[in-house]
Formats: C-alpha cells, sequence, structure tokens
C-alpha cells in the first residue's frame, strides 16, 4: 500500500503504511523520532499487488523501481510457489536477520475472501496462497507474519474466517520446531 496522503481516496493511513515504513510521506510518520525509515527499499519485495491501474486513477505515486515487486500477473506466470520463491530468494540476498511477511488478505481472489473492505476481483486461489506462504514460512529467517484487512463484520457465520485459519495454519506448518 503505498498511497500518499493527499491520494488516498478515504484518508485511511492503511493505504499508506507501505509508503510510510520507507520513509514516504508526512515527516512525523515517515521519520518516527528522526530515525529515518523503518524498512530500506532493498529490504521489501511487494508480492502479488494487482490494483495498479485503479491506483494511478487517484494519483498514488507508483512503485518506485528501488522496491521488488512481483505483481499478479508475474506471480500468476511463475506460479505462485515459484513466484514466492524468488521473493524469499531476493529477500535473504541482502544481509539482515530476517524477514517479516505482512499478508494483507485481499490479495486474495474476491470471490473466496468477500470479508475485506476493499474488494477487487482476482487475486490468488486459498491453494495459492498456501504455495506461498509454505514457501515464504519455511525459511528459518522468516521472522514473523502479521495478518491483515480481513472484516469480521463481513463473515456473520464465520465460515470464511475458519478457511483463512485453515490455509494459515497449512502455510505455518512449512515451520519444523526447534528439537531442544
Amino acid at each position: 500500500d503505498f498511497y500518499q496522503p493527499e491520494a488516498e481516496p478515504v484518508g485511511e493511513a492503511a493505504s499508506m503504511d507501505l509508503a510510510l515504513a520507507t520513509g514516504r510521506g508526512p515527516r512525523p510518520l515517515a521519520d518516527l523520532e528522526g530515525r529515518g525509515p523503518l524498512v530500506r527499499d532493498e529490504d521489501v519485495v511487494v508480492f502479488g499487488f494487482r490494483d495498479a491501474a485503479e491506483a494511478a486513477v487517484f494519483g498514488m505515486q507508483p512503485l518506485p523501481p528501488s522496491l521488488y515487486a512481483i505483481d499478479f500477473d508475474g506471480v500468476r506466470a511463475a506460479g505462485a510457489a515459484t513466484a514466492a520463491r524468488e521473493a524469499v530468494d531476493r529477500l535473504t540476498g541482502v544481509p539482515g536477520p530476517g524477514y517479516w511477511i505482512h499478508l494483507d488478505v485481499d490479495v486474495l481472489d474476491d470471490v473466496v475472501m468477500p470479508a475485506v473492505d476493499y474488494r477487487l476481483p482476482g487475486g490468488l486461489s486459498w491453494a495459492e496462497l498456501e504455495q506461498v506462504l509454505h514457501t515464504a514460512l519455511a525459511d528459518e529467517r522468516a521472522t514473523g507474519i502479521d495478518v491483515t484487512i480481513f472484516n469480521p463484520r463481513l463473515d456473520p457465520d464465520g465460515s470464511i474466517a475458519a478457511r483463512l485459519a485453515q490455509c494459515l495454519n497449512r502455510g505455518l506448518s512449512a515451520r519444523t520446531p526447534v528439537q531442544g
């Protein structure tokens, strides 16, 4: 999510988080306590985005070339597991202690994930997301994951939440517990 405040259609910071974390946006938010960006561009992989055309209409700045991006068409062309492996290779190819996975569940196809506030046709299937998570989480340098965008009010019977939990469980099963 790379909107600038003046371009974000409804003014929510959730559409600006990557821009702010990489130091782009209003200084009080993009340079917390004068420490500079929270994340360096070379430590970012944007994976599976599919709203570039719509974002451009609203005036979102394009992703800079310094951010490594695999759009949805690239994921689909390579296959989810191969594209995820490419992303992990990119993240582990730079010095650092590891990488964090930020999952907006609106990366899923709108048909299987209607419990989001921002709906967009297309997207990953459950099986593809499981492949991506399995690949990304299997590497020991994966330090954590957060899951965002799910709106439980749009899932009154809890069936979508249950399916999401099942998908996350399968993806997280890639981690082998450390034997002590």
